[in-house]
């Protein structure tokens, strides 16, 4: 797989490092990082044994696949520090939220672009991650495929635009479980549950549920039908469903997905 470089090295950065070492998709001495703080640099040397650059350019100069990791704020400012490195030969990828495809080529040129949107859970390694590469990148699509394969699950989508989308179902999605999550704990503990019972019912339970649904998937049984194997006929689930119903949960949801969508375009115009 050579050579593969980070500007950058956040929480997200120090994911995919994680996940394509232990992988074996790249080997530690394959992996060069660059990052304004010299003991991030450092404390990344000493967890995975990769090989830290002081400089955005040394990075881009040694690495055939180049990870811009950046927070999308300090984007322009890591593009221009290595505008005038060659290019050529070089695929590169992008995780920074909002940031098109056209800002990176207009700095950059007319190089291998794919941009990526990964979500929180990558950092224990069942991410969900969507990519969409511009004409040139088309051909290396496998070979990001397998560096966001291994911190979860990744597909392909064929435009641009929804990558928006994906922002508002996977990348904020987490947000939503975990909002889920904390009203069921405070709605455990009005009913009576000690605090920490309350807590610990919820988080096994969010977990044993979308572990199941991953699993039926695989014979093709969608979360409508795990939905109707729990709900039995005017039982506590289906008592519990006609509420959600009453007030509307299904807009609901789709109506706060769509805002998220919209203002994840409004971000990157």
């Amino acid at each position: 797989m050579s050579t593969i470089g980070f500007i950058g090295s956040g929480n997200m950065a120090e994911a995919l490092i994680r996940g394509i070492i232990t992988a074996g998709v790249y080997q530690p001495q394959d992996i060069s990082i660059s990052d304004i703080r010299p003991q991030r640099r450092q404390e990344l040397v000493g967890k995975y044994g990769v090989v830290p650059r002081e400089t955005n350019v040394q990075v881009v100069e040694w690495a055939e696949t180049v990870v811009l990791s950046v927070k999308p704020q300090v984007m322009n400012e890591a593009l221009r520090s290595i505008q005038e490195v060659p290019t050529t030969g070089r695929l590169f990828i992008s995780i920074a939220a909002g940031i098109e495809v056209a800002k990176i080529a207009g700095a950059l040129g007319d190089v291998p672009i794919i941009r990526v949107m990964p979500n929180t859970p990558a950092l224990v390694g069942a991410g969900a991650s969507a990519l969409f590469a511009n004409e040139r990148a088309e051909p290396l699509i496998e070979k990001a495929l397998s560096i966001f394969a291994a911190v979860g699950k990744a597909v392909v989508v064929p435009e641009e635009g929804l990558i928006d989308a994906v922002t508002a179902v996977s990348g904020s999605g987490p947000a939503y479980f975990f909002l889920l999550m904390e009203a069921m704990i405070e709605a455990g503990i009005a009913l009576g549950l000690p605090p920490e019972a309350a807590k610990d019912l919820v988080l096994q339970t969010g977990k044993g549920a979308g572990l199941l649904a991953v699993e039926a998937d695989k014979s093709g049984e969608g979360p409508a039908v795990l939905r109707r194997k729990v709900t039995s006929p005017h039982g506590t689930t289906e008592a519990a469903l006609k509420v959600f119903a009453a007030h509307g949960f299904t807009k609901l949801v789709v109506d706060a997905v769509t805002a998220a969508r919209d203002r994840s375009r409004e971000l990157s115009a």
